[in-house]
C-alpha cells in the first residue's frame, strides 16, 4: 500500500477552463424546461460558476486532509480513505459509492461517523472508515481489463479489509455500491457483521396472488420504477450495450460530461434544479474527479459488465440490473434505508421474500439517491441506529 495525495497538475485545470471557456451549446427549444434534459440555461449558469467560482485547489485540499492510499489488488490499482477513528472500539465500517459518485460523497459524514463525540454524538458509534472508489472509477482508474462486475470488485474489498488488519467489520453502500455490499456480505459472512443499504432492488416475482396482496402505496413503487424503466433509464441502456462510443464525447466535452451528470443528480433527489439540496461546489467536484481521471468511459464498464453477467445467470439481460449475484442468501444482518426520491425504492414484501435477515428497516420522506449529499444527518443516524444493532458480533 502506497500513501496517495491528489495533485493534479496546472495545465490540466489551465486545458478544463479553456474547454470551459469555448463550449459550444446545443440550442434548445422554447417552453420545455427539464422535460428533455437539461436546460441550456441552466447549464450555462453552472459552467459561469465552473469557471468564475469553483476552486478546484479548495477540493483537493478538502480531500487530501484523509490519508488516502492505493494498492493493487488484482492486476487492478485501487485507490482509497482511510479515515481511523480516535475512539478504540471503533467499528470498521466499508462505504462504497456508486455512479456518478465518487469518494467525495462522503465528505460531509466522515467527520461525524468517525469521531462522533465531537459532534454532539456518543462514542460507542464511532466507525474506522474505508472509503474505496471502484475500480474503473476516478482514483481507481484506469481500468487495466475487462471483469470487473459486482463480484469481482467485492472480492477486492474482502481482500483490501484483509491487508488492512479488519478480521470483523461492516459494509454500507448505495447504487453500485449496495449490491456490492450484498456481496460482500456474501463472500464473507464470518467477517462481516452486517450489511447496509440506502439503495434495494428487488423485483415481483410474477406470481399474480403476490401483485394482488400489494396496498396501494407498494402499487405506486412499482409504477414509479416502471416509469423510470421507461422514461429515466436510457442513459443505464446505453451503458449497458455501448460504454465506449459515449465515452469519446464525456471524455472530451466538460460541459457535456455536467449536463450527463447533473440529470442524475436532478432526477434522484426531487429537486427542482439540482443544486437546490446539493450544493454545486459538491456537484462539480464529483464532475472534475471523473474529468480530471479521464474515467467517463471506464466507469461506464460496470453497466456492461452487470448486463453480461445478468444475462449469463438468467438467460436475460433485463430485470434487476444492479444485483445478479443472488444464488447464495445473505446470512449477515441487512438493514435498508429507504429514501423517497431514490430511483429505485424497494417493496418491503418483496425485500423480505429476496433476504430473510432484514433487521432494520427505515422509511424516510426526504432524501434521494445520494443521501450522504442531501440529507447527511438521515444519513448518518441510519448508519449508527443499524449498527448499533450488530457492533455485539465485532466481538466473537
Amino acid at each position: 500500500m502506497q500513501p496517495f495525495e491528489i495533485n493534479v497538475r496546472q495545465s490540466e485545470l489551465d486545458d478544463l477552463r479553456r474547454r470551459l471557456a469555448q463550449t459550444r451549446y446545443a440550442p434548445d427549444l422554447p417552453g420545455v424546461g427539464w422535460s428533455r434534459g437539461v436546460p441550456q440555461d441552466y447549464l450555462r449558469e453552472l459552467v459561469t460558476h465552473w469557471l468564475t467560482s469553483y476552486d478546484w485547489r479548495q477540493a483537493e485540499a478538502e480531500l487530501n486532509r484523509y490519508p488516502q492510499f492505493t494498492t493493487t489488488i488484482d492486476g487492478q490499482n485501487v485507490h482509497f480513505l482511510h479515515v481511523r477513528s480516535p475512539e478504540p472500539g471503533a467499528l470498521p465500517l466499508v462505504l462504497t459509492h456508486g455512479w456518478p459518485g465518487s469518494v467525495a460523497e462522503y465528505l460531509d459524514v466522515i467527520g461525524p461517523l468517525t469521531d462522533p463525540v465531537a459532534y454532539g454524538g456518543r462514542a460507542e458509534d464511532a466507525f474506522h472508515l474505508v472509503i474505496p472508489s471502484i475500480p474503473g472509477f476516478g482514483f481507481s482508474g484506469p481500468l487495466t481489463e475487462p471483469g470487473w462486475h459486482i463480484g469481482r470488485v467485492a472480492a477486492a474489498w474482502a481482500e483490501l479489509m484483509r491487508r488492512l488488519g479488519y478480521d470483523r467489520y461492516g459494509v454500507q453502500g448505495g447504487d453500485f455500491g449496495s449490491p456490492i455490499s450484498l456481496a460482500v456480505g456474501r463472500l464473507e459472512p464470518k467477517q462481516v457483521v452486517g450489511v447496509h443499504c440506502n439503495m434495494l432492488t428487488v423485483f415481483p416475482s410474477g406470481d399474480p396472488a403476490e401483485m394482488a396482496a400489494l396496498a396501494a402505496g407498494d402499487q405506486e413503487r412499482l409504477a414509479g420504477l416502471a416509469r423510470f424503466d421507461a422514461d429515466g433509464s436510457g442513459y443505464r441502456k446505453l451503458y449497458s450495450s455501448r460504454p465506449q462510443t459515449v465515452a469519446y464525447a464525456l471524455n472530451d466535452s466538460p460541459a457535456g460530461h455536467l449536463a450527463w451528470i447533473l440529470e442524475r443528480f436532478r432526477e434522484w433527489t426531487g429537486a427542482e434544479t439540482p443544486d437546490q439540496l446539493i450544493h454545486r461546489d459538491r456537484i462539480l467536484t464529483t464532475v472534475m474527479i471523473y474529468w480530471l481521471t479521464q474515467t467517463a468511459g471506464s466507469s461506464a464498464q460496470m453497466y456492461y459488465e452487470i448486463t453480461q453477467a445478468q444475462q449469463a445467470i438468467t438467460g436475460n439481460a433485463d430485470g434487476d440490473m444492479l444485483d445478479g449475484y443472488r444464488e447464495d442468501a445473505l446470512e449477515v444482518p441487512l438493514g435498508v434505508a429507504v429514501f423517497p426520491f431514490d430511483c429505485f425504492n424497494p417493496v418491503r414484501a418483496f425485500a423480505d421474500r429476496d433476504f430473510s435477515t432484514i433487521t432494520h428497516w427505515t422509511e424516510f420522506d426526504r432524501g434521494g439517491h445520494f443521501p450522504a449529499l442531501d440529507v447527511p444527518d438521515l444519513f448518518i443516524d441510519d448508519v449508527r441506529a443499524f449498527f448499533r444493532t450488530v457492533r455485539s458480533a465485532s466481538d466473537r
